[in-house]
């Protein structure tokens, strides 16, 4: 490394004194939490303030406040320091080749990936899955993880897209409700409570336009799709809900399927994954696995 390359590298543990100072705005909360003195974390970003030869902080007796200079250099390091720290985690950790870590969004994982490990482990005993949850796009190399579960469009940037299946939303009430109130025809569902989910408001409405029944609907919402299943189980209402996530109360029969006529919608479920993945027996295994029970669910 020549003199100039090593000039635009501080020190490591000034880089990480001035991000906890920039979070807390504060000496001695950044010293309690890297494990330093107040003193020694303000040795370390006067050494970095030197090194740069400019301030970062903006200091007013014993106050300090991050100065502009120090928000946009601690924007742009932060990232970095972050993959230093999952780099070195993985080296420490010396990962078994046969363990993956899955992202998954929560009522897919509980409802479609969960109950089907059982078979992975049957077949292929030798991988450890494990699974976290994740709602928001992410950058799946640098958290770790070799995979996740994406609901949309394939449009994560950075990462391969294996189509799994399209979301398919059914008609569902409680048999107790049911049996109080009788629904023979789709226009006859306008005079129950519509259970509905945040993210698919419209959903009732495409319903019933595809069942020839022009309706304008309002009833309660729900932020997630189990909530609404729950209701539904607790005779709050008819809701309109992806079939693989009520599986268990069809089975049950705590829920029954009113009409033939699914809703199938725009999104799909995606496997999304880094490329280099692929070169992973393990992963390879896992891929595989999944495509197959998705074309037998489908």
């Amino acid at each position: 490394m020549d003199d100039r390359a090593r000039r635009l590298l501080p020190p490591i543990g000034a880089l990480q004194s001035f991000l906890a100072a920039a979070r807390h705005e504060s000496f001695s909360r950044a010293a309690d939490e890297v494990g330093l003195t107040q003193s020694a974390v303000s040795r370390q970003i006067a050494v970095l303030e030197d090194w740069l030869q400019m301030d970062l902080f903006d200091r007013i007796g014993r106050s300090v406040t991050l100065n502009a200079a120090g928000r946009a250099y601690a924007e742009a390091i932060a990232p970095a320091l972050a993959a230093i720290r999952v780099a070195t985690a993985r080296v420490i950790a010396r990962p078994d080749e046969n363990a993956l870590s899955i992202a998954t969004l929560p009522s897919f994982g509980m409802r479609w990936l969960a109950p089907r490990l059982g078979r992975l482990t049957r077949d292929m005993p030798e991988l450890v899955i494990n699974v976290a949850a994740r709602i928001h796009e992410f950058d799946v190399d640098a958290e770790g993880f070799d995979a996740a579960i994406h609901f949309g469009a394939p449009d994560w940037h950075g990462v391969e897209h294996d189509a799994l299946f399209r979301e398919q939303s059914i008609v569902v009430i409680a048999p107790a409700l049911l049996a109080e109130r009788p629904v023979r025809t789709p226009a006859e569902l306008l005079h129950m409570p519509l259970l509905a989910q945040a993210e698919r408001r419209g959903a009732w409405q495409q319903w019933f336009a595809a069942n020839g029944v022009d309706a304008r609907i309002d009833g309660p919402v729900f932020e997630h799709f189990l909530m609404a299943a729950q209701a539904a189980v607790g005779g709050a209402g008819v809701a309109l809900l992806p079939r693989f996530m009520i599986e268990p109360e069809l089975e049950s029969g705590t829920l029954v399927r009113l009409f033939d006529q699914a809703l199938e919608g725009e999104g799909i479920y995606y496997l999304v994954y880094p490329a280099d993945r692929l070169h992973r027996p393990a992963f390879a295994r896992f891929r595989a696995w999944m495509l197959a029970e998705a074309a037998a669910s489908a």
